[in-house]
C-alpha cells in the first residue's frame, strides 16, 4: 500500500444541500437505496401532491447517498446518471466528492466492502427499531486511499471481473430456465391427453396424529413457496406444542401449505425430512403408487395451470385470508399418464435438479468472487 494515504471522509465528502420546490401538479422520480451494496434504484414516479410537503433534496449523478437508517446493512451507494435530479428526503443525505482526489466509481466499490459496511455500523447509534447513522461520526471515519491513478487501475479491474462474472451468470440463469422449459415441454406432452382423475382417487389426504409427550421433542417442517422445496425449522418441546394438533409427515408426502399453497408452498417430503412435524396448516397427500408418483403431482401443481387449480381452490382474500380447502383439493382432477411415463419423467426431472443444483452452487461461487476480490483491492492485494 505504498503512496496510500489515510483519510477522513470529511475531507472528501461535501454535504449537499440543493432542494426544488415541489410542484403539486409536476412528476418527481423518487430514489431508494438497496441494501448490502446492491444500487440506487427507481423506487418510482410520484406527483408532487403524493409528496405532501414543500421541498425535497435533488440527487445528482455521482454523489454518494445513504440510508441513515440501513447504511449499517449497506445501504449505501452512487447516485446513477440514470437518476440524476431525482428527489429524496433528509433520510438520504447526499454528498458531493473531490473528484481531485477519489473517484467516484472507487468509492461506489468501497462502499460494498464488508470493512466499510462495518464502519457504518460503527458510526450507527439509537435504540431498536430508532438506529441511525451520526453524521458527524461518519465523516471522521478514517479510510485508507491510494492515488487517482492507482485508483483507475483499482476500478477498471474490478468492473472487468464484474462484467465477466454477470456474463457468466447470466449464461447460467439461462441455462436453467431451458432446462425448466425442457421439463414443461415433455409434462405436457405425455400429459395432454392423459385421463385424469381426482386427487381424492390417487393421492388422498392422509392424517398421521401425534400423542404429544411433553417432555419430548417435535422438530418441524417448512414449506418454502414458489415452489423452493421443504425446510427444517426448530424442534418444540412438547409443552411448547400444547394442545395444538400435529402430524407426522413421511418421506415420499405431496405436502401442501394450506395458507400459502397459492403461491407455490407445494413440495414432496425428502428422506432427511424423515421424523419431522407439521401442524394442521399442512395438508399431506400420499399418492397411491399404482396410479401416480409424488414427484409428477407436484410438478403438476407447480405449472401454471396446476396452480391456477390451487388458487381456484384457495378462496379468500390475499395472504393468510387465502386457505386452501381440503374439499377442494381433494375434488382437483390431475393427469394420470403411464406409470411408465411418469417415471420416465421423474428420472428426467432428478437429472435436471442435479444439474440445477450445480448450477446453483457455481452461481453462489461467483457471489463470492466479487467480495474477495474487493477485500484484496482495498488492501492494496490487488
Amino acid at each position: 500500500m505504498t503512496n496510500w494515504q489515510t483519510i477522513c471522509l470529511g475531507e472528501l465528502l461535501f454535504r449537499s444541500t440543493e432542494t426544488t420546490h415541489i410542484q403539486p401538479d409536476e412528476s418527481y422520480k423518487e430514489i431508494t437505496v438497496k441494501l448490502w451494496g446492491k444500487g440506487i434504484v427507481l423506487r418510482g414516479i410520484v406527483s408532487g401532491s403524493e409528496l405532501n410537503c414543500s421541498r425535497r433534496f435533488l440527487a445528482r449523478k455521482g454523489q454518494l447517498i445513504l440510508s441513515r437508517i440501513d447504511a449499517r446493512n449497506g445501504a449505501i451507494g452512487i447516485v446513477p446518471e440514470s437518476l440524476d435530479g431525482s428527489v429524496v428526503s433528509n433520510d438520504f443525505p447526499l454528498f458531493a466528492l473531490d473528484q481531485n482526489r477519489v473517484l467516484p466509481g472507487y468509492f461506489e466499490w468501497l462502499s460494498k466492502t464488508k470493512p466499510f459496511v462495518e464502519l457504518c455500523q460503527r458510526a450507527s447509534e439509537g435504540t431498536t427499531n430508532r438506529v441511525r447513522l451520526q453524521e458527524d461520526q461518519f465523516l471522521n471515519v478514517k479510510i485508507p486511499l491510494p492515488p487517482l491513478t492507482k485508483q483507475r487501475r483499482i476500478v477498471a479491474r474490478i468492473e472487468g471481473l464484474a462484467a465477466k462474472v454477470n456474463e457468466t451468470r447470466g449464461l447460467r440463469e439461462q441455462q436453467q430456465l431451458e432446462m425448466q422449459q425442457l421439463l414443461l415441454s415433455v409434462f405436457w406432452k405425455i400429459s395432454k391427453t392423459a385421463p385424469r382423475m381426482p386427487m381424492d382417487d390417487v393421492a388422498p389426504l392422509v392424517r398421521r396424529p401425534v400423542e404429544i409427550d411433553l417432555e419430548g421433542l417435535y422438530p418441524e417442517l417448512g414449506i418454502r413457496s414458489f415452489g423452493n422445496g421443504t425446510f427444517h425449522k426448530p424442534a418444540l418441546s412438547g409443552s411448547e406444542v400444547g394442545s395444538k394438533r400435529i402430524f407426522k409427515i413421511e418421506p415420499g408426502d405431496l405436502v401442501f401449505s394450506n395458507v400459502f399453497a397459492w403461491e407455490g408452498a407445494i413440495a414432496v417430503a425428502r428422506p432427511d425430512d424423515a421424523g419431522r412435524f407439521g401442524s394442521h396448516r399442512f395438508i399431506t397427500c400420499a399418492p397411491k403408487k399404482q396410479h401416480t408418483t409424488s414427484q409428477f403431482l407436484c410438478f403438476y401443481f407447480l405449472t401454471d395451470d396446476g396452480l391456477e387449480l390451487i388458487r381456484a381452490a384457495s378462496p379468500g382474500g390475499a395472504g393468510r385470508n387465502r386457505t386452501l380447502g381440503l374439499e377442494a383439493l381433494a375434488n382437483i382432477s390431475v393427469p394420470i399418464p403411464s406409470l411408465e411415463a411418469q417415471r420416465r419423467f421423474d428420472s428426467l426431472l432428478m437429472s435436471v435438479a442435479k444439474l440445477k443444483a450445480q448450477q446453483t452452487e457455481a452461481i453462489a461461487e461467483l457471489d463470492t468472487l466479487l467480495p474477495s476480490v474487493l477485500d484484496k483491492a482495498f488492501k492494496g492485494e490487488l
